[in-house]
């Protein structure tokens, strides 16, 4: 039997990167080294660190196989739309920028500033839901992998998940941000050189054609790719928002060296992204059918064990940086944002805990739509756009109960989608594809708070000239 074939290689490639992880991972003495990244001298994280470390965390586990998964159905139209979301990345770099001129130093600073406590109350409760969506979709990821691995075990799976949700916990409470960037370094260059040498072993293979796999439409057809690419389009704007790793890694250097590893992961994440999703398009071209309803028991099938090991490798790599990152900015939400606790590196570690805690029993709700996370966290975010693009783009403030009703528009959109299958979200959005129903809630969520910011701004304006 190949060696690359047997679950004992996952074991062994997890158990490798973990214990890596765990010996690269510095020990956070100080709060500053635990919640801003800081090295033992007090130094900011430079260039390189900033740009793997945010590529890393966008290139997750979910990320991968959500992109691979639409690329298999709706072809290049499905890898491209999957791919718009890392615009995210230029959004984000003009947010960050506007905020740094403001002089805030957290979207929340200057969220307090203008809403009060409620807005930024509304804000942390969406990006808390995002940060414990992240720890449960990407140790979906990994119980797939290794279901897969055990022939369909799903008390391996459940393992897997448990096993790698502690070790992340301990390396990542061990040196909490810090410890976070440093490992995402190492992780992201392991990652790229596993997932550059997959790519190539597929585009040299002889049923590879560049122009065919550009070309696809996937199994079912590219239209509703084109559909999810225009969601991407309508989320771009207020996504970054409410990624509160991307926001962290806005204010942990200075302006300029900020903007370059923005600019930088933008395109290393997209051009990463896109090229996995080929994995999913080149899939279909060749005809695969899904083995037991999973895109991963087709790519064992497909390119054999060596290949798919390093596939399977990428994930699992991935899975483990998002989830310390994912843990790290938790630990500064609830710490210095919601001021749950004093500033020390103990209640720290006691936020990572919960925040994993919380994420795993996410796993009781027993989904495997990975895609649902990103749409239901991403139309929850969209109450931000007016806000932004209002405040930030315009100067102009909206009022609180403008904000209120955008936010009520988003979370409700939020929940139209998560029950997008019922009766009254089919007879207020329509009977097509429920892709076709996401485009239709974000387009209603950003008419609503629009609408709400202009209304309320030409009333105050009316009032004051009173």
């Amino acid at each position: 039997m190949n060696f690359f074939a047997s679950p004992e290689a996952l074991v062994i490639l997890v158990a490798v990167i973990a214990g890596g992880s765990i010996f690269l991972s510095p020990r956070a003495k100080t709060a500053n080294a635990f919640f801003a990244g800081a090295d033992a001298q007090g130094n900011a994280p430079g260039l390189l660190t900033l740009v793997f470390s945010q590529v890393t965390t966008w290139i997750f586990a979910r990320s991968l196989l959500t992109a691979a998964i639409l690329g298999y159905y709706y072809g290049v139209a499905g890898a491209l739309a999957y791919t718009a979301y890392y615009m995210s990345f230029l959004t984000g770099m003009i947010i960050v920028s506007r905020l740094r001129r403001k002089g805030a130093r957290s979207l929340q600073d200057w969220l307090r500033q203008d809403y009060g406590r409620v807005g930024v109350l509304c804000y942390n409760i969406v990006i808390a839901l995002r940060l414990m969506s992240e720890v449960f979709a990407n140790l979906i990821v990994v119980g797939l992998v290794f279901t897969a691995a055990y022939n369909g075990s799903e008390q391996a799976g459940q393992i897997a998940m448990i096993v790698l949700a502690v070790v992340t916990l301990a390396y990542s409470a061990l040196g909490g941000l810090r410890a976070s960037l440093r490992t995402d370094v190492a992780q992201m260059a392991l990652f790229l050189v596993v997932f550059l040498i997959a790519f190539a072993v597929m585009a040299l293979s002889a049923d590879f054609s560049l122009g065919t796999v550009l070309t696809a439409g996937g199994i079912s057809g590219g239209y509703n790719g084109w559909v999810l690419f225009a969601v991407a389009l309508l989320q771009v704007t207020s996504y970054p928002a409410h990624d509160p790793v991307m926001m962290d890694r806005g204010f942990l250097a200075d302006e300029i060296t900020t903007k370059r590893a923005f600019l930088h992961a933008f395109w290393l994440s997209a051009v990463s992204i896109f090229g996995f999703a080929l994995f999913g398009v080149q899939a279909s071209v060749v005809g695969a059918e899904l083995v037991n309803g999973q895109l991963l028991g087709t790519w064992q099938a497909m390119f054999g064990p060596f290949v798919y090991f390093l596939i399977v490798a990428s994930l699992l790599i991935s899975a483990m940086s998002t989830l310390d990152s994912a843990l790290s900015s938790a630990a500064r939400l609830a710490v210095d944002e919601m001021k749950l606790g004093g500033r020390s590196v103990l209640n720290g570690r006691i936020a990572m805990a919960v925040f994993m805690l919380g994420g795993v029993l996410f796993l009781l709700a027993e989904t495997k739509d990975l895609f649902a996370a990103v749409a239901v966290s991403g139309t929850a975010s969209m109450f931000l756009a007016p806000v932004l693009v209002l405040g930030l783009g315009f100067g102009q403030r909206m009022p609180i109960w403008s904000y209120l009703v955008s936010f009520m528009a988003a979370i409700s959109g939020a929940v139209a989608y998560f029950y997008q299958s019922s009766d009254l979200v089919i007879a207020i959005f329509g009977e097509g594809h429920k892709y076709e129903r996401l485009f239709l809630i974000c387009v209603a969520v950003l008419v609503i708070g629009f609408g709400a910011g202009f209304i309320g701004i030409a009333l105050r304006r009316r009032v004051a000239a009173a």
